[in-house]
């Protein structure tokens, strides 16, 4: 699992028919503030997160656990949307 933030949305009218129906968003990998970093990747979202959300993500064989993504090609699927994380026994990071 990483942890990323949501920085936009991709749409693609043109797709997999297992895709269709599928919200895509692009993310970056973030540290344990919410700070991103890295190059952007497209992650199937099936949790209705937003642009500006953390979220942790599931990656290559894991990604196709889900009920939305099973036996669909994807790499990354979003599985949880963070409230908060605590590093040390202090909140790091706190959604708005």
């Amino acid at each position: 699992m990483l942890i990323s933030k949501v920085i936009g949305s991709t749409v693609s009218t043109v797709k997999n028919e297992n895709l269709i129906g599928c919200k895509l968003l692009i993310l970056r990998q973030a540290d344990e503030t919410g700070k991103p970093f890295g190059k952007p990747y497209v992650a199937v979202d099936t949790l209705d997160a937003g642009i500006g959300d953390l979220v942790l993500t599931a990656h290559g064989s894991s990604g196709r656990q889900t009920t939305q993504t099973k036996n669909s090609p994807v790499d990354a699927v979003i599985m949880a949307v963070i409230d908060h994380l605590s590093v040390g026994g202090q909140v790091s990071y706190r959604k708005e």
